[in-house]
């Protein structure tokens, strides 16, 4: 059950909580991938990586009333807290849950799924309540039933299925690239998002090419041109604190901010304002 109650978004707009802006190295203000909007009736988590279903309560979200589970890719610290989810939505949800979810994900979700089953058990595919599994191609869309909440997808240079999200709710786009390495066509698929949630694992100069770095995450939020851009999933190499006005050297001029667990943005068409005095960079 919920031990705590988050003031609620009001209005049109979706507000987006920071659930895990780390990695899987421990850090304990940074914990693995996780992402809630909620704006309405929709409670979408994206990702759920270790720690989120915990973050939930330590904000105050309603973790029972989740409505959809979407994923970029299959990697542990993207979805690490998927079955502990869904054991609590099946154990501890009073009254008992019988509201539907749905688990949207890239093409091999329902494969994947089935292995979690085999490691903890069948409540992953067979929990008490209704379970819509939805595989989105890596570029494709979809919109739930009562035409509230439109998501995009889009391939991205990181494992054969991993996909980053286009998220359209209460009037406002909102953009996560989950794990990706540089691409052109991600600038363009994001343009004209209020919010971008964008990571930068990796630190200059890099011979990598499945994650991205404080130039290519420059070149990417120019293109894409957000109202805010949040920047997650550093590695500890990565000069957290000094990545602002380093992507300004890099030609990224707009609004920039490093997120951290808790950090809030209440989310418009045309603004993204972060809640709770987090600094950002104008």
């Amino acid at each position: 059950m919920e031990t705590g109650e988050a003031n609620r978004p009001s209005g049109a707009g979706p507000e987006v909580t920071v659930l895990g802006a780390g990695t899987l190295i421990p850090d304990d203000d940074r914990r693995s991938a996780a992402h809630w909007v909620e704006a309405g009736g929709v409670r979408l988590l994206v990702d759920c990586g270790s720690g989120a279903l915990h973050g939930t309560a330590r904000y105050g979200l309603r973790w029972s009333q989740v409505s959809h589970i979407a994923l970029t890719h299959f990697h542990t610290d993207h979805v690490g807290d998927l079955a502990p989810f869904l054991w609590a939505l099946r154990h501890g949800s009073r009254p008992p849950r019988q509201q539907p979810l749905v688990l949207l994900g890239p093409p091999g979700t329902k494969s994947f799924l089935h292995r979690l089953a085999g490691a903890f058990g069948d409540f992953v595919i067979d929990p008490p309540f209704p379970l819509e599994v939805v595989e989105l191609p890596r570029r494709g869309a979809w919109t739930s039933s009562d035409g509230l909440l439109h998501l995009e997808s889009h391939p991205t240079p990181h494992t054969e299925e991993s996909v980053a999200y286009r998220i359209e709710l209460g009037g406002a786009a909102v953009g996560f690239t989950g794990d990706t390495g540089p691409s052109e066509d991600l600038g363009r698929f994001f343009a004209g998002v209020s919010l971008l949630l964008a990571e930068c694992s990796l630190s200059d100069p890099t011979d990598l090419d499945n994650h991205l770095s404080p130039s290519t995450l420059a070149a990417l939020a120019r293109a894409a041109e957000p109202e805010l851009l949040l920047v997650t999933h550093c590695y500890p190499e990565v000069p957290r604190s000094e990545l602002p006005d380093l992507l300004q050297s890099l030609g990224y001029t707009g609004a920039c901010a490093v997120a951290v667990d808790g950090m809030r943005t209440r989310v418009t068409r045309n603004s993204a304002e972060l809640r709770g005095g987090f600094p950002t960079r104008e």
